[in-house]
Parts: structure tokens; sequence; C-alpha cells
């Protein structure tokens, strides 16, 4: 059980006990327990512990930390494989969701939140090393749009439940976190016990690794993160404080996402195996900015909750085509900088995740527009370092500036 199986022979197991199955199985995993904490959470701080805007800043700012962190999976992974690591990293995430109702004051809630942070944060740092190390680069883009459909629909049925059952059962927010935590644990420790070990083929680096060719990849991950606190904090935090949704309606937008989702995520990663990582990012940030834009216009200008929630909508699918950066950065790395340029690129992403958060939560008392003016802004400069990614990224071809840099020392 514990002898490593190298990926090509994995190939030919049956198809169950696949180094891609466990990805899929992976996928479903995660997002019941994270999910279900995303769903309930609004409303639960509210109603339970009385936050305001302030507080959900910080509770985020807390969360966010371990992300910055997850360069130390650098140094677990010298004592634990990152299979082992990813899933356990799951168990933490469902155990940590399980017990959140048990602590409902700030403290609490702030600390079962960074345990379940840790957790989940861990697991997708080596998680996306995982899938870039196991997935052939061919086949890349078609494979992660299935493994984001797959999470979408685990949590179709998630939200699904929670939309059915939640008034008719008058169910309680600790049996809603008890239940989806215990089942992510479960299937986690299931996972670890079933599945082998599987060896890729490149021996990964196992230290801090920072290469300046990879310089534009560390932008665009540090304005994704900056960029994507915004709607992960205040996009649904908006919908619960202007225009009083409960439990059941902010579900209910959340799964029209992501029927959405499931329908066009496989089309995503065909999307962008034909147009390339060029095109569709400089799409994607282009969309961000009306769309943060248009958030913004709800505040001055007094747009309604029809247009507020088929904005969320949109946001939520154009976020989705992020998995363009992971495949150019596939396509410019050398094979054995994937794990822990994952960690770093994890830790990049968060470093705006840490103070932004209780910053902009303490603005959102002042002004929620500028908010969302300062989030417009920032999916303005992603779409201009967007441009700098070259039509066929490669190893030696990073930008478009590459060709000026080797054609340099010829002169």
């Amino acid at each position: 059980m514990f002898n490593p199986v190298p990926i090509e022979t994995a190939r030919n197991m049956p198809r169950w006990r696949r180094p891609t199955t466990l990805l899929f199985v992976m996928a479903l995993c995660m997002p019941i327990a994270f999910n279900a904490w995303n769903a309930l959470l609004n409303n639960f701080v509210i109603e339970v512990a009385q936050f305001d805007g302030a507080d959900i800043g910080l509770l985020h700012t807390v969360r966010e930390i371990p992300g910055f962190l997850a360069i130390g999976v650098i140094a677990v992974i010298l004592l634990v494989r990152e299979q082992v690591l990813g899933l356990v990293s799951l168990m933490l995430l469902g155990a940590a969701t399980a017990v959140t109702a048990w602590f409902p004051s700030l403290g609490g809630i702030l600390t079962i939140t960074m345990l379940s942070s840790i957790g989940f944060h861990y697991y997708e740092t080596v998680n996306q090393s995982l899938q870039l190390q196991w997935l052939p680069k061919a086949r890349a883009p078609q494979i992660l749009g299935w493994l984001l459909a797959a999470g979408s629909a685990a949590t179709l049925v998630v939200y699904g439940l929670i939309v059915l059952l939640w008034e008719p059962l008058n169910l309680s927010y600790n049996v809603v976190f008890m239940s989806a935590g215990g089942v992510t644990t479960l299937l986690a420790l299931v996972c670890l016990m079933v599945y082998p070990q599987f060896e890729a083929p490149h021996p990964q680096v196992k230290k801090l690794v920072l290469r300046r060719r990879y310089w534009l990849y560390y932008a665009l991950q540090f304005m994704a993160g900056a960029r994507r606190q915004i709607f992960v904090v205040f996009a649904g935090f908006m919908m619960v404080e202007k225009f009083g949704f409960e439990v059941h309606e902010v579900t209910a937008l959340f799964l029209i996402n992501l029927v959405i989702n499931m329908t066009v995520a496989p089309l995503l990663g065909r999307f962008v195996a034909k147009f390339g990582e060029r095109r569709t990012l400089i799409f994607e940030y282009a969309g961000l900015a009306v769309v943060f834009a248009m958030y913004g216009g709800i505040y001055w200008f007094g747009w309604g909750v029809v247009l507020a929630a088929t904005l969320y909508v949109i946001d939520h699918v154009l976020f989705a085509l992020a998995l363009a950066l992971k495949t150019y950065f596939q396509k410019i790395a050398d094979p054995g900088d994937i794990a822990p340029t994952a960690a770093v690129a994890f830790t990049i992403n968060h470093i705006a995740a840490v103070f932004l958060p209780v910053l902009l939560g303490l603005l959102w008392v002042i002004s929620p527009a500028a908010v969302f003016g300062l989030a417009a802004a920032m999916a303005l400069i992603s779409l201009t370092l967007a441009c700098l990614i070259p039509r066929h990224p490669e190893p030696g071809n990073e930008t478009v500036f590459s060709k000026f840099t080797a054609a340099a020392p010829a002169e």
C-alpha cells in the first residue's frame, strides 16, 4: 500500500484507482465542507454573532493568514508526501467546519476559521501541485474544466439540500455544519486508506524556489488574490446586508451559479485550449473590470437586486476562467518546480488577502461603492499584465519581453 506507484503504471490500473480519479474524488470532497460553511457564513455571523462590516473584514483576514503561510508546505513535504498532506488537510477542513456552530462568538469563530483555513489552503496548494504534475499538458485545460464541473456538482447537492430542507425541517446551523464537515472528513479518510501513493515522473524541488523568469506569473497571482478578496468577502455580504437575503435565498443564488458552472466549466477548458491563456485572461479581466464597476453603481445609482444577482452570477463564471493561469504556469515551468512554486504562488496570492479584508471592511462602513471601485481598478491592472503573456508560452518564452532578453547576450 505504501510503495509508490509511478504515474505511467497507475494509468493502467482500474479506472477507479487511477490518479485522475483521485483528483475527481478530492474535487467532490472539498466543496462539501467549504461551501456549506460559505453558504451559511454571512447569515450565521450576522444573526448569531452580530457582525458588522469591520468584523467580517477581520474574519476574512484571519481566514487568509494560512494562505499567506502556504509556503510552509515546502517544509512539510520534506516529511510527508504531497498526496498524504492533501488528504490530511481535507480532514482538518472537515473537522473544523463540523464544530463551527459550537463557538458563536467573535473569538470562537476566528479560532475555528483559522483551523479550517489551514486545512483548506494547504489542501488547495497541494491539490494544484498534484494536478499539474499528474495531468498531461495536452489535456490539462479540458480535465481542469471537468474538475471544476465536478466540484460544482458536489456543491450543487449541498446547496440544493440547504434550499430544500432549511425551512421545511427547520434546520439549525449546527446540523448543517456537522453534516457537511463530517462527510468531508469521512471521504478524505477513505481516500487516504484506499488509494495507493502515486509517484510523479519528475522529482520535486523541496526548497524555496523563486525564479526571475516566473515574475509575470507571480504578479498575476498577487493581483488575483487582491481582487478575489473583494468578491469573496463583500459581494455575498452585500446581498445579505443591503438586500436582506435569507439563508435559502443566498443559497439559491449560489445554486444558479453552480448550474451554470457545471454546464460551462468543461467548455471553459476547451476555450483555453483553443484560444490560449493570453486571450482567455484578457477576456476574464476585462469582464471583471466591468462587473466590479457595475457593483459600485448599485450604491452610486441605486440599481436593484435583480442586477446585483445577475452581476454575482457573471462574476462567478468569469472567475472560473482563472484555470488559464494554472495552465500558463504548467507550460512555462520546469517540471521539478511545480510543487515549491505552487506553495510560493499561494503565499503571493494571499499577501494582499492578509490585510485587504480588514482595511476594506473599515472602508465598507464608510463607502461600499469605493470598495468595488477599487476592485475594478485592480481588474484593469490584471488586464494590463495579461497582455504581457505571449501567444505560445513555454520555457524561455514566458513573457512578450522574453525574445528581447534572449537576444541581448548575442549583441
